[in-house]
């Protein structure tokens, strides 16, 4: 598990209760692959000394995996799926919608399902949203550069 000792799943649910559909779609991939995007994400914010929770989404939006480090707040368990599923649901970073009400767009912020706070990225394979990550736990930016890691991670 990606973290260490010092890590530990809030939900592990999220990996066991999907495992079986993983093995009947190798193809997928978010799915095949959520540990490397999860492990690149979790070591840059160890890297950091940040403590987050790392969510990723595949692309029909059903969460895939959820990790939390200790001593993350709680309450960044619910913002990292939320800022994940906007990423997917909006097809773009959170940080854009983010930018958005910044600019006087406040009515954003009223729009079902959005969470317009950076923190969220859609994963893109050879053009097309595969799923998403989001992050919650420390400022805003570091939780984007932390789901940015993990993005890079299924680029390579």
């Amino acid at each position: 598990m990606p973290g260490g000792a010092n890590t530990r799943r809030a939900c592990a649910w999220a990996d066991l209760q999907q495992e079986e559909r993983f093995h009947a779609d190798p193809q997928d991939p978010v799915a095949g692959r959520r540990q490397e995007s999860a492990a690149a994400a979790s070591a840059k914010a160890q890297a950091e000394g940040w403590t987050v929770v790392i969510a990723i989404h595949d692309a029909g939006g059903n969460l895939i995996y959820l990790e939390r480090a200790d001593g993350t707040q709680l309450g960044s368990i619910v913002v990292a799926q939320e800022k994940s599923r906007t990423a997917l649901m909006f097809k773009r970073p959170t940080k854009m919608l983010e930018d958005t009400v910044l600019s006087g767009r406040v009515h954003m912020m009223s729009l079902p399902g959005i969470t317009s706070v950076e923190g969220g990225l859609p994963i893109i394979v050879d053009g097309e949203i595969v799923g998403s990550i989001g992050v919650s736990g420390v400022q805003s930016s570091q939780d984007g550069q932390v789901a940015a890691a993990g993005v890079a991670a299924l680029s390579g």
